[in-house]
């Protein structure tokens, strides 16, 4: 939007295997904390450059880059059909080290930005959810936040390696992660800083307006912890 105060472009992201694209969203104070945004299986969709441009707009960098562009560049899918069936194929091709390679580079992308004031922190969204908690694990991040992350159940082995403090939200009627797998992530995080919201009544991708399952809500007292969470990067 053209009178928006949020300035956004698409930047190269120099990569192991050639430049990817990152969508980029700057605070309107012209400087911040990074915050690499970590998007679900659908793309930088308009969704997720929207949520780029929310979080900017509180005052961090943001960069979210494309993780699927070693399949298909800047792809952007819809949620039904097609493009759903799509987006689980990407997903199903994403290898665990190229992909955290791409979370590297990001990294790096982010700290060498000139309005890039020393910390940064990882939001993701289902997958990018997962991936905010493998970054936890892997990468030197200040603080990480994830929405319904898929498979975290699956990674418990990578809690003892998250340093930094962490914010899980998850929907109380997901399908796709149910409660006893959410209750063996809070037990595998015991002990660290960490905190969980379980959201009642709310499905997967609840913060997601442009799907189906959205409940205004539960994405707004999310979005209200996760800023608050988010700000000890300032």
């Amino acid at each position: 939007m053209s009178n928006s105060p949020v300035q956004t472009s698409w930047v190269d992201i120099p990569g192991d295997a050639g430049p990817f694209g990152g969508y980029l969203a700057l605070p309107p104070g012209g400087r911040g904390p990074g915050l690499m945004l970590l998007q679900e299986i659908f793309g930088v969709n308009p969704h997720i450059r929207a949520v780029a441009e929310q979080y900017a707009l509180a005052g961090f960098v943001v960069l979210a880059p494309d993780l699927f562009w070693r399949d298909a560049y800047r792809v952007e899918l819809g949620y039904v059909g097609a493009d759903h069936e799509r987006a689980y194929a990407l997903m199903r091709n994403i290898q665990a080290d190229t992909v955290l390679a791409d979370l590297q580079a990001t990294l790096a992308a982010l700290r060498a930005r000139p309005e890039f004031n020393g910390k940064v922190g990882a939001l993701g969204y289902c997958m990018g959810g997962r991936l905010a908690y493998t970054a936890a694990a892997k990468l030197p991040l200040d603080v990480a936040v994830a929405y319904y992350g898929g498979g975290i159940q699956n990674q418990l082995d990578l809690a003892a390696s998250v340093a930094c403090p962490m914010q899980f939200h998850y929907a109380e009627q997901d399908t796709h992660i149910p409660l006893d797998a959410v209750a063996a992530v809070k037990a595998a995080m015991a002990g660290k800083p960490a905190e969980f919201h379980v959201y009642p009544g709310a499905q997967h991708g609840f913060n997601c307006w442009a799907r189906a399952s959205y409940h205004a809500g539960s994405a707004a007292r999310a979005h209200g912890r996760s800023l608050g969470f988010l700000s000890q990067l300032f």
